[in-house]
């Protein structure tokens, strides 16, 4: 076996170090506080480095909530000591590494023996870890050690450097005498004036500073340590500018992004005293919804688990047309409704059951999660209307995991532009075998095609936005001044540019408003020009979902939409967005029907003629046995969307 020898194992950092330089590294000293994500990761960097000597502590063990991020989180090591493990590791790479282990963490009856004659102190303490942090970096800076702090942020990193010449950690961070609420927030903004990560946050309410949790990811605590290793270079080789308090850095891999920061007075800066008021109130906000809303219940058992998945099925305008009930563990109740009594797009409760069909292919996907069979009946005998299932739930071995499971929470309506590439052939052909063997996709595609299907959404629009029947459905339907809603759709999610949300949300307070911009200042036009007009020319393709025999029955629009949840999810598996556009397809069925679905003599006119455009654009057979139609492209997810009510909310007795 080969005999380890300092020179050959890091003889590669040569070169960016002299070798004068990385033997001075072997003598020098880092004391390390945490050793989870982030400082374990430092660890491990800056024994690679070549750092000779350390000072570890932490008393927590890993468990399988830290696999995702912490270097010695794996399946042998659950149980274990954090520090005994990443002790382990390091001395793996240097068995020389000369280490002084604190099994109890940093305290204030060891911080003198901790800081000992440490040359650098690196911040890996949990983030909501504020008062021993404090104590450690005012002993550093009473002591002349440099104190290093890197946050992981979303998929970046910030860094401040408090040397012992600069700004003090309290006297940036201004902490002394806050309540702990403030003094997080005052933490937070203080590490990360820039707030890069804040833009692509897409589940808010996994943050949540009170009860002392947040979200994390491997690259930040990667990119952590890469980021404070060279500055404990920098600092420990006198080498190169060391940005330090009030100044720092902000790295974002996921922007693109590097930002300097620079706040003078650290957070007594105006600019940081505006964004810690805006801070207080989104704080408060979170903490007023979350004492308002219900308790919920722990999914304890494989039925809850099953019902938590299937309620992110899509519905019309969220409206969430089920509720559940547990008889047993192996047979479950879903109690559908439709809203054909007050909705105008919902003929027949067809959308509806089209809904319930995506809930019931969501059930069985995720029941197979779960090694689960789902049977699925439909009481005949409860009316059409509030339709009722029986859900059986049977051990099957042979049941694997259905590869589709992942996509069920991600899967949105993206109401904004798309890519114009036009779908490839293994895209179209995975689409159509989502399907199965009883539907079919008939794709519009191309400039000229995309145009005329453009054409007609348009004037389909202009029925839409000017009936009463449906401003009583849209009035009700939007959650103003919103980025996600649990029952609605939040007014960013809708399409529209700011100035133009603002003008409806004005015109959506009565129906005299919306017939005076509709009469007198051409009310729909801006509406229905980024509503209409530029979605449907900048996605791929638009498409019609048909079934081989024309659907007739419930059974039949439920059967829809089990496939239309599967093309959709799918398609989300793909990296592909979508966007319903069901409202052609609903009116041309009440033309076909004679039924008048308004008092507008003008808008049912329309609707005749936009249901003949209909027919010329994919043809009359195709259009009487369609079930769903939609459009599709490339692109990103969108960043606001609608969520689901809680599984309590829509359990039947809870």
């Amino acid at each position: 076996m080969q005999s380890f020898s300092y020179n050959a194992a890091f003889s590669r950092n040569i070169g960016w170090l002299t070798a004068s330089e990385q033997n001075r590294l072997a003598s020098k000293r880092v004391a390390i506080a945490g050793l989870g994500g982030v400082g374990g990761s430092h660890l491990l960097t800056l024994t690679r480095l070549g750092i000779g000597r350390f000072n570890l502590a932490d008393f927590d063990v890993f468990e399988l909530a830290n696999f995702n991020r912490q270097a010695g989180a794996t399946m042998p090591n659950l149980g274990r000591p954090k520090l005994e493990v990443m002790a382990e590791q390091a001395r793996n790479i240097n068995p020389e590494l000369d280490l002084r282990l604190f099994p109890k963490g940093v305290r204030h009856d060891n911080l003198e023996t901790f800081l000992g004659d440490a040359d650098l102190f690196l911040d890996g303490l949990d983030f909501f870890v504020l008062a021993i942090r404090r104590a450690v970096f005012a002993a550093c800076h009473a002591r002349g050690i440099p104190a290093l702090t890197a946050a992981p942020l979303g998929m970046g990193a910030a860094l401040l450097n408090f040397l012992p010449e600069g700004m003090s950690f309290e006297e940036y961070f201004r902490l002394e005498g806050k309540a702990e609420d403030e003094q997080l927030l005052r933490f937070l903004l203080g590490l990360s004036p820039a707030m890069l990560q804040g833009a692509y946050l897409v589940d808010p309410s996994a943050v949540d500073l009170a009860e002392h949790r947040g979200p994390s990811t491997p690259m930040a605590c990667e990119l952590c340590a890469g980021l404070a290793a060279t500055h404990v270079l920098k600092i420990l080789l006198g080498r190169g500018t060391v940005p330090a308090a009030p100044r720092g850095l902000h790295f974002d891999a996921y922007r693109n992004r590097l930002v300097s920061t620079w706040r003078p007075w650290g957070n007594r800066n105006p600019l940081q005293q505006l964004a810690l008021a805006v801070g207080r109130r989104r704080f408060a906000g979170n903490r007023s919804s979350r004492s308002s809303t219900e308790h919920e219940t722990p999914l304890a058992t494989p039925a809850e688990r099953i019902l938590d998945v299937a309620r992110w099925a899509p519905s019309g305008d969220n409206t969430q047309p089920w509720r559940f009930e547990i008889i047993s563990q192996n047979h479950l109740v879903v109690y559908g409704r439709d809203t054909r009594d007050h909705c105008v797009y919902d003929l027949d409760g067809h959308a509806s059951q089209v809904a319930i069909g995506a809930l019931l292919e969501n059930t069985a996907i995720a029941a197979s999660d779960q090694g689960l069979r789902a049977r699925i009946r439909r009481r005949t005998e409860t009316p059409e209307s509030r339709p009722t299932f029986d859900v059986e739930l049977h051990p099957d071995s042979t049941v694997p995991p259905d590869p589709l499971l992942p996509y069920v929470r991600v899967r949105a309506t993206q109401r904004r532009r798309m890519a114009t590439r036009r779908l490839s052939l293994r895209e179209r052909e995975a689409l159509q075998e989502a399907l199965g063997a009883t539907f079919e996709v008939v794709w519009i595609e191309g400039l000229a095609r995309r145009t005329q299907t453009a054409q007609l959404l348009f004037r389909n629009a202009g029925i839409r936005l000017t009936i009463p029947e449906a401003y009583a459905v849209h009035r009700n339907v939007i959650q103003w001044h919103a980025q996600f809603s649990k029952d609605r759709i939040p007014d960013r999610a809708v399409g529209l540019d700011p100035v133009t949300t603002r003008l409806m949300q004005w015109a959506m307070q009565s129906w005299g408003r919306v017939t005076f911009l509709n009469r007198y200042l051409a009310g729909t036009w801006l509406p229905r020009m980024e509503l209409d007009i530029v979605p449907a020319l900048s996605c791929a393709a638009h498409f019609v979902i048909t079934a081989k025999q024309r659907p007739e029955t419930i059974d039949d629009y439920v059967a829809a939409g089990r496939a239309v949840q599967r093309f959709w999810l799918t398609a989300t598996h793909l990296g592909l967005q979508l966007q319903p556009e069901m409202t052609p397809l609903i009116f041309a069925r009440y033309c076909d029907n004679g039924r008048r679905f308004t008092t507008d003599e003008r808008a049912w006119a329309r609707a005749l003629r936009l249901a003949e455009a209909l027919d010329e654009l994919i043809g009359a057979e195709e259009r009487a046995r369609a079930v769903f139609m939609g459009r599709i492209g490339a692109g990103r997810a969108p960043q606001t969307r609608s969520t689901r009510l809680s599984l309590d909310r829509l359990m039947v007795g809870r």
